[in-house]
């Protein structure tokens, strides 16, 4: 009798075990490897005139490893001052063509905006930038998000430029407009940042010591922003 017991109390130990391996889930996620993470874009991107850990891709990642999605230090191609067409040689000369990223960002067009040129040409540089990500998010339109275009009309730069807070705000509605039309079409995530920007990035605190660029505190925003839409992705 005690051997009987024995044997059944070993069968269900091993009952047990076995059904626990056999449900074990198999789904890879970011806990299985190191994500990667490709930023595209001009001076928003870089962060002027803040440190690097305040630019809001590397602020997005800190966040996202609390919630053990652990990205590398991303990749971030962007300078400030460029245009769509200098982001599209950015890219090229940055050598990464056939790379692939689990995350992509695409912020670009301030610089457009700013030195007059028109939405048509914009629109079609744009959707060129846009279908570039999607190659290097391995064809997966759902790892890249579109951020949307700040208004520096709001700054204190702009106020003392004489840049007219009225203009500079209808030409950014227009490229916005461009831009996630686009998006729509194309089934791509948009991020609107303007409209926060507008109430919150003329404070003191807001800008850097040059009065135009973000501080860290607006970048928080967009990090938190996107951080957000990473988190319902499936990696």
């Amino acid at each position: 009798m005690k051997n009987i017991s024995c044997f059944l109390i070993t069968t269900l130990i091993f009952f047990q075990f076995g059904c626990s391996a056999v449900n074990t889930p198999t789904k890879n996620t970011s806990m299985d490897k190191q994500l990667t993470y490709l930023a595209l874009g001009d001076s928003y991107t870089i962060g002027e005139g803040v440190d690097a850990d305040d630019r809001y891709p590397n602020q997005a990642i800190k966040i996202l490893a609390s919630d053990k999605l652990l990205f590398d230090n991303p990749l971030i191609i962007a300078k400030t001052g460029w245009t769509t067409d200098e982001l599209a040689n950015g890219i090229k000369d940055a050598n990464i063509e056939g790379k692939t990223f689990d995350l992509i960002t695409l912020l670009i067009g301030v610089n457009n905006q700013y030195r007059g040129r028109a939405v048509d040409n914009y629109r079609e540089e744009f959707t060129d930038l846009l279908q570039k990500a999607i190659q290097f998010a391995k064809g997966d339109k759902n790892h890249v998000v579109v951020i949307s275009i700040p208004d520096w009309g709001i700054t204190p730069f702009a106020v003392e430029k004489g840049a007219g807070l009225e203009k500079v705000a209808q030409e950014i509605d227009l490229y916005n407009q461009a831009k996630k039309a686009i998006c729509d079409e194309m089934g791509i995530a948009f991020i609107d940042i303007t409209e926060h920007y507008r109430i919150h990035g003329m404070k003191p605190e807001a800008v850097v010591s040059d009065n135009l660029h973000p501080s860290g505190m607006i970048y928080k925003h967009w990090a938190e922003s996107l951080a957000e839409i990473v988190r319902g992705m499936e990696f």
